[in-house]
This record gives C-alpha cells, sequence and structure tokens, in this order.
C-alpha cells in the first residue's frame, strides 16, 4: 500500500512537471516569435524590416516603423545578426547598428560610432565582430576595410582588427572569422578572435558572393566575370581546397545556401539544387519564377523550415515582393514587402 502510495506521487509529480514544460514551451516570448524578418534595404530615404510568421497567416510590412514610431532606421539596410534576445540591425549607409529586442523590435539602443560603411556582423563570446567597408573606390578603398569589435555589455566599439583588403560577408566557426568580398578580392580572409590577427588567407578566386559552414567545411560561391561560376570547399582543419565547376549555363551563379544534403544556389530568376556530395551540378532549375526586378534577378534568397524564400528588389523605389515556395518549386505566398527586400533571417 505504501509502495503505491509513493508510485503515485511520483507519478503526479512527474505528470505536474511534463504539464508546466509543456505549458512553458508553448508561450509566445513575444509578438514576433517564431516566424522570418524580411529585410528591406531600402534606398537614401531609409529601409524597413517586415514579419511573416511560421504558420503564414502573420504577415506585418513594417515591424521597426510600428514598433518604433518616429525613429529612423537609417539608409541602406543591410544585415540583421542576433544574440540572446536581441537583433542587430545593421544600416550601412547611416554608419548606425540598432539593437532591438528580437520578439517585441523595441529599440533598445544605437550603436553609432567606430563604424565606417558597416556590412555584416556575428557574435561570439559577448562580441560583436562587425565588417565595414570603409572608404569605398580609389587604391585606399580597396585596402582600408576593417573589422569591428563591439562590447555587446555597453554597445560600444572597443577595437578594430586592419584587414588590408577588402571584407563584406563573414561567418564564424569556432575562433575564427571567415571574410569574402566580391569585388576586389579573391581571397577567404581568416581572423582569428583570440589574437585579433590575421592568419594564413585561401584563394577561392574572384567574384565570392555567398559561403555557408557546415561539418568542418567551408563552402563558397565564386562567380567571376571571365569564367564559370564554381563551388569552391574548404576543409577548415588544414584549408585545403577542391571545387566543383558548374556548367557554362550557370555562369552568374549566386546566393549559396546548404539545407538538409542539399546545395542551393540561383541563376538570374531561377533556382538550382545540388547534392552536397555531388561533383557536378545539373543544368536544369528546380524552378523560376517572374522577376519584376529592374535588373531581373533575386535579391534575397534563402532556404528553412522545408520552404525556399525569394526577395524581388523590384525597382529600389517602391514596395517589392517577396515570395515562398515549397522545395519542389510550388508557391506558397506572395507578400508584398518594402523597397529592395534583400535578406532573411529566422527568428526561433
Amino acid at each position: 500500500m505504501k509502495v503505491t502510495r509513493i508510485l503515485v506521487v511520483v507519478f503526479s509529480f512527474a505528470f505536474l512537471a511534463s504539464c508546466s514544460t509543456d505549458e512553458n514551451e508553448n508561450v509566445s516570448k513575444g509578438s514576433y516569435d517564431d516566424g522570418v524578418f524580411i529585410l528591406n534595404e531600402g534606398n537614401s530615404s531609409g529601409g524597413s524590416v517586415s514579419f511573416l510568421g511560421d504558420d503564414m497567416t502573420i504577415f506585418k510590412q513594417d515591424v521597426y516603423g510600428a514598433e518604433n514610431a518616429g525613429d529612423f532606421i537609417g539608409k541602406y539596410v543591410q544585415n540583421i545578426f542576433f544574440d540572446g534576445d536581441k537583433a542587430y540591425i545593421i544600416a550601412g549607409g547611416s554608419n548606425v547598428i540598432n539593437v532591438v529586442n528580437r520578439y517585441s523590435f523595441k529599440l533598445l539602443a544605437k550603436i553609432d560610432s567606430g563604424l565606417a560603411s558597416p556590412r555584416y556582423g556575428v557574435v561570439k563570446n559577448g562580441k560583436a565582430y562587425v565588417t565595414n567597408a570603409n572608404n569605398y573606390g580609389g587604391a585606399q578603398g580597396n585596402t582600408d576595410d576593417y573589422v569591428a569589435i563591439i562590447d555587446l555589455a555597453t554597445n560600444k566599439v572597443e577595437s578594430k582588427i586592419n584587414l588590408n583588403a577588402t571584407a563584406d560577408r563573414i561567418v564564424l566557426d569556432g575562433d575564427k572569422l571567415y571574410i569574402i568580398e566580391p569585388y576586389n578580392n579573391d581571397k577567404v580572409l581568416v581572423v582569428n578572435t583570440s589574437t585579433k590577427a590575421l592568419e594564413s588567407s585561401v584563394t577561392v578566386g574572384a567574384s565570392a558572393n555567398s559561403m555557408e559552414i557546415t561539418n568542418g567545411t567551408l563552402y563558397v560561391l565564386a562567380s567571376p566575370f571571365s569564367g564559370s561560376s564554381k563551388i569552391v570547399k574548404v576543409k577548415l582543419s588544414d584549408k585545403s581546397v577542391s571545387e566543383v565547376v558548374l556548367p557554362a549555363t550557370l555562369k552568374g551563379a549566386k546566393n549559396l545556401d546548404i539545407y538538409g544534403s542539399k546545395v542551393f544556389f540561383t541563376k538570374g530568376s531561377s533556382v538550382f539544387a545540388m547534392d552536397i556530395t555531388a561533383s557536378q551540378a545539373s543544368e536544369t532549375a528546380l524552378f523560376t519564377y517572374t522577376s519584376t526586378s529592374q535588373y531581373g534577378v533575386m535579391y534575397g534568397f534563402a532556404v528553412e523550415n522545408d520552404k525556399i524564400f525569394i526577395a524581388d528588389g523590384g525597382d529600389f523605389a517602391s514596395n517589392s515582393k517577396a515570395y515562398v515556395y515549397s522545395l519542389t518549386g510550388n508557391l506558397q505566398k506572395e507578400l508584398t514587402v518594402g523597397v529592395g527586400p534583400n535578406g532573411f533571417y529566422f527568428n526561433k
């Protein structure tokens, strides 16, 4: 009898604990929990951020404006990166990073000193590492880019790492930063965050426009003007390099994104996929959408949650379109977003 009572008590506590855990897991952290932010680059009049919920029934065109009435997000909004419950929105044309709560999107602070045309950022151990294009053009503009190191406790730039090269996109793996820039640099720059110093770079070819790290390998998509596009694989343990040269018809490929066992990329307004272990790519597109962009290409791209997200640049003067497709190319959602949508950032 005593054993039975003990078991009843144990099972009761277990049931209550389970219910409590389930309830906590189902509690929303804010209005913008579980969805994707669509970053709209905008122009000299400013950019914006749209939001689409995971179930694709909730959509808000300008969440920053709605939550921070009267505040100017900045010109040419470039990138969002996250740390804990905060989101950092880089406005490169205004040399500012807006710090917001990632679930309410309420403005918390602005980082507005020590930056010069900031581009992309990552976070490690309470520090943000943000690439800065600095001066554009001319001899100095090709050598003076740097990484700003920001103390996220104070939101101040505490130091910078001079790169002696051009810099744009950045990814983090362990204590190393990997940086590419498509126009004046044919290398992946490697920065050690522990020593704050450059290490030996890796040559991947001109016009490296996108990259991702998975299973210890850095995948870089390079599309030189004078040659075929290629996916370069850099084994990070020893920096050894191999590559998959894409067919001539896929010259100008962009927007590499790895999802599951597939490498996705785009060419013009078409989406392609190949197995991550494949030695060659198919010339047959998964699907092609009708672009309204003045350049005839998609401006933003991502694959997540078994969906393909496409941002159409439009005319960079009026609101444009974003689309959500299934992995097999069926259109699931069409959205009118802001001016010049350029990226997707998934909020969990």
